[in-house]
């Protein structure tokens, strides 16, 4: 058993709160202790930040890049090290592991290149006697708080850029992934940050993540999660620049003329990706009535042959345990609330015996889905196809915009035209085309739509660098020659 401590100041040590077990969500093995922060370590952490931090802004972009750089490496020489404490410590099959741990590499790499090309301007001025300089600048310390669900990469897609962009990090995890997290931090020490620059500080969200987000010294806060969460991480940031990236309800729309084949196919991501815990899941599949019932026995026939719930370390498998209690808890409700209301369970539906844990559910599809149930109008986090039959497109896209969610949707359709229309109409930071809910791309802005609940800002790419930055104007005096020039040399 490997034991894990906070990394503040630039070296590794106890916690003040003690310490917790990890806990593998497929075997149920503590694997590893993991130390807890106490309210002294998190303001020693800031504190050790922001004193980190002048040197850090001060430096080159291109030497903060070769630092993201030397990250790149130390990721890829312990690559199948990250993977398999992933896979341990969240329960995701290892395959998705690998993927995860590869993306988490593109990040730092994208940060560095982003960071040298981070550039200000020459605005005139209204004087002929003053030259103006405007310049991006770092904000300063950035509390970065992230979910259980990718434990590395959505960190990563926002302390990446923040670190690339001369700001200083404090990182508190999910708790249930905080051992392999605490991995992810050793090594990026291994890239010889200088002190402060990068800080570890796993604990209880209410009482580390609180105290983070709310300390003086913390200039911009970044959050990933639940939408009740990120309400409060707002209020406790208050006056703070905030990137927030929140929950989904994300519809996948298939409409008559779409290709069920690639829809059915597309359903298997949108639904099973990491279990359903995913905040781009497809949480309803809105179905034309032509061919609802087409689609429901194509998607039923793809869930029995296709996905293989089990040991997510064996290479057969492609679904694993959910994370935790709580988030297995939610779907026996929703299923339950949903069957309650009149829908039919076609496939799946329940927690799936001979496990070691009880934290191994049946991939699920659920016909007649009718609003007003839970399942539909709240983000399960579970593996789960619930189906929702309208009779047009108009009404599939009403449906759509009448959740107070807006992060993602899909529509398919043999009309491009008609789906780029209803993406244009779609209230959804995200809509993908025939192509599933959890398709997307890194280098690209991904975030909730202004007015619903799924957050506010966007990740992706150069994104967060321009949030955890900030122009400064610089007003000079024209420059002019003090003498005359002397003869040619």
């Amino acid at each position: 058993m490997r034991d894990y401590l906070l990394y503040v100041g630039g070296r590794w040590r106890p916690g003040g709160g003690g310490a917790a077990d990890a806990v593998s969500p497929s075997s149920g093995e503590v694997f590893a202790s993991v130390a807890v922060a106490d309210l002294a370590d998190v303001d020693e952490a800031v504190r050790a930040a922001h004193a980190g931090w002048p040197d850090w802004a001060a430096a080159s972009p291109f030497d903060r890049a070769a630092a993201c750089d030397r990250v790149v490496a130390a990721i890829t020489r312990r690559r199948d090290e990250l993977a398999r404490a992933l896979t341990q410590d969240q329960g995701k099959p290892l395959a998705e592991s690998y993927d995860e741990v590869d993306e988490l590499a593109v990040y730092f790499t994208m940060a560095g290149e982003d960071a040298k090309r981070l550039a200000g301007s020459l605005p005139a001025s209204t004087s002929a006697e003053r030259r103006i300089l405007t310049q991006r600048v770092p904000l300063g310390v950035v509390a970065v708080v992230s979910p259980w669900n990718w434990p590395y990469t959505m960190g990563a897609e926002i302390f990446a850029p923040a670190l690339a962009a001369g700001n200083t990090v404090v990182w508190v995890p999910a708790p249930t992934t905080s051992a392999c997290s605490a991995l992810l931090t050793s090594v990026i020490a291994e890239a010889d940050l200088p002190a402060g620059v990068f800080g570890f500080l796993p604990g209880p969200g209410p009482v580390v993540g609180d105290a983070a987000v709310g300390h003086p010294l913390v200039a911009g806060v970044g959050f990933v999660g639940s939408v009740r969460t990120g309400g409060l991480v707002a209020a406790r940031a208050a006056g703070k620049t905030q990137l927030l990236e929140l929950g989904g309800n994300g519809p996948m729309v298939i409409l008559a003329d779409a290709d069920l084949e690639l829809a059915a196919e597309a359903a298997l991501e949108a639904a099973y990706l990491c279990a359903g815990q995913s905040c781009t899941a497809g949480e309803r599949f809105i179905v034309e009535s032509g061919i609802r019932a087409a689609f429901t026995e194509a998607v039923v026939e793809a869930t029995r042959s296709r996905i293989r719930l089990g040991d997510p370390f064996d290479p057969a498998t492609t679904m694993g345990p959910l994370n935790n209690e709580e988030t297995a808890a939610k779907f026996d409700r929703h299923i339950a609330d949903a069957v309650t209301g009149g829908a039919r369970v076609c496939a799946g539906g329940r927690r799936a015996g001979g496990y070691p844990t009880s934290l191994f559910v049946e991939p699920t599809v659920l016909d007649g889905v009718t609003l007003g149930m839970a399942i539909e109008q709240e983000e399960t986090f579970g593996p789960v196809v619930p189906i929702v039959e309208v009779d047009s497109a108009e009404e599939a896209l009403r449906l759509t915009n009448a959740s107070p969610f807006g992060l993602t949707a899909a529509v398919f359709t043999a009309d491009l035209e008609r789906g780029l229309a209803f993406a244009e109409r779609a209230r959804a930071g995200w809509v993908n085309i025939n192509a599933s809910t959890n398709l997307w791309e890194s280098h690209l802005p991904f975030g909730g739509r202004a007015g619903s609940v799924s957050g506010r800002g966007r990740v992706g790419g150069r994104y967060p660098m321009e949030t955890f930055t900030e122009p400064k104007t610089i007003v000079y005096p024209a420059p002019r020659f003090s003498r005359p020039p002397g003869p040619p040399a």
